[in-house]
């Protein structure tokens, strides 16, 4: 069963947010979602400046099983990517929560999120 990390919020699409200083969140894929794609081998991501909105799509996740919209579960402007994963598309398979993940936002507002305790209830993760 995947992990899900209590101490992160979740979208309804497998997107978890991490708070930081200030309104910027970190923004990644849940193990939960990496376990269903399968070996993550290309991801696209918003770039830096890029106006993203909760709910809506903003880059992809290619496995080798299929293509997956990645969709930002905040409103707000792109500050950082995680060059890592870029190069390493695999790190978001070997550490989620941690070297894998994706973006950050200076968040306006959050779109519905749920808590570590409701996101495994209804996806079947293990806290």
């Amino acid at each position: 069963m995947a992990k899900v990390a209590r101490e992160l919020q979740y979208s309804d699409e497998h997107e978890w947010v991490a708070r930081e200083a200030g309104n910027v969140v970190s923004i990644g894929i849940s193990a939960v979602a990496t376990d269903a794609l399968g070996d993550i081998v290309y991801v696209d991501l918003p770039e830096v400046g890029f106006p993203v909105t909760a709910g809506e799509t903003c880059g992809e996740v290619e496995s080798t099983k299929s293509v997956s919209d990645l969709y930002s579960p905040v409103t707000g402007e792109v500050t950082e990517i995680n060059p890592a994963v870029v190069d390493d598309p695999a790190l978001i398979n070997s550490d989620p929560y941690g070297a894998g993940w994706l973006f950050k936002v200076a968040a306006e507002s959050e779109g519905p999120l749920l808590s570590a305790e409701e996101y495994a209830s209804k996806n079947g993760g293990e806290l």
